[in-house]
């Protein structure tokens, strides 16, 4: 839970990117993608926990210390409907086949349900992130993304949970 309370952090910083309306286009369009493959609602948690957990290494090796390169990538690479051009500059096509192939052993849903709603899984993932970005003209860096990939496996970062408790803050109705 402790990466949910960093993106209402970056929600209620003026000085971040994020916003509730940002944070329900992404969990609208994850929930749309997973209705569109078929995939339930309690699935896509199992879904987004292992895609964390498979994308958590690939963008650390993106980051280099004091430089810019993983969000320069990221915004390029955020953004719902971006799609797999967006997800290529990111993630090679070999290492999308392994995502792919991880998160299918992993929660038993097709591979190919898992290759076609991937590159909006990983869009929202990285707006997700993205959210944590400080404003133009603001200084500091993305501390949603440095809490992400800094995880100490203590579970705090788990992006099921994040997408589940999301879902729960902008639909407390439906609970």
């Amino acid at each position: 839970m402790g990466l949910f309370f960093d993106v209402l952090s970056a929600i209620n910083n003026p000085n971040q990117q994020g916003s509730v309306n940002q944070l329900e286009t992404i969990v609208n369009s994850i929930q749309q993608v997973a209705a569109s493959r078929g995939i339930q609602a309690s699935q896509m948690q199992n879904v987004m926990s292992v895609l964390g957990n498979v994308l958590r290494p690939a963008l650390k090796q993106q980051a280099t210390p004091g430089g810019n390169q993983l969000q320069n990538l990221m915004g390029q690479a955020s953004g719902i409907g971006v799609g797999t051009s967006g997800m290529q500059s990111l993630l090679s096509p070999q290492l999308q086949q392994q995502i792919v192939q991880t998160v299918s052993q992993r929660t038993g849903i097709s591979a190919n349900a898992i290759q076609a709603a991937l590159p909006t899984l990983t869009s929202g993932v990285l707006s997700l992130l993205n959210m944590g970005s400080t404003k133009p003209g603001t200084l500091g860096g993305n501390s949603l993304l440095t809490n992400f990939l800094d995880s100490d496996r203590d579970g705090n970062t788990d992006l099921g949970d994040v997408f589940r408790f999301a879902n729960r803050f902008l639909n407390p109705q439906a609970m």
